[in-house]
C-alpha cells in the first residue's frame, strides 16, 4: 500500500511517516518500480505501535528503545518496565508543574477585580518575580 493508505490504516500521517524514516525510527520503505513508497501490514503494525507510545507521550527515543525491545523476543520484561516507570515519574513532574501554574494563574485571578480600572493584579503579577 502507498505512504497515503499507510498514513490512513495506521494513524499516522504522511509526513510524520516520512519523518521517522528520515530520523532511522523506522527502516526505509520499500520503493515500487515507479519510485513510490510500499508498506505491508507490519509497517503498519509498527506505526500503530509508534502512534500509541507517542499518544502516551513518550518521546521519540524512548519510542526507538520500546520499539527495539518490542522486537526482541529475548528481552527482559524489567527493561521495559524501567522505560515506563522513568516516564511516569517524567509525567508526574510535569502534572506538579502545571498544578502550581494553575494555582498561580487562579490566584492571579483571584485578586484581580475584573472592572473597568486599568490596574489589574494579574499583569502585575506576570510583571514582578513574586508568583514564580
Amino acid at each position: 500500500m502507498n505512504i497515503g493508505q499507510a498514513a490512513r490504516r495506521s494513524g499516522v500521517s504522511a509526513k510524520t511517516i516520512r519523518y521517522y524514516e528520515e530520523i532511522g525510527l523506522i527502516p526505509a520503505a520499500v520503493r515500487t518500480g515507479a519510485g513510490y513508497r510500499d508498506y505491508g501490514e507490519a509497517e503498519i503494525e509498527t506505526l500503530r505501535f509508534i502512534q500509541r507510545a507517542r499518544s502516551l507521550g513518550f518521546s521519540v527515543k524512548d519510542v526507538g528503545g520500546l520499539l527495539a525491545l518490542w522486537r526482541d523476543r529475548s528481552r527482559a520484561s524489567a527493561d521495559v518496565r524501567r522505560i515506563a516507570r522513568d516516564h511516569v515519574l517524567a509525567v508526574e513532574q510535569k502534572i506538579a508543574e502545571l498544578e502550581g501554574m494553575r494555582r498561580t494563574l487562579v490566584a492571579l485571578i483571584d485578586r484581580c477585580h475584573g472592572d473597568d480600572r486599568p490596574d489589574c493584579p494579574i499583569l502585575d503579577g506576570l510583571s514582578d518575580s513574586c508568583c514564580h
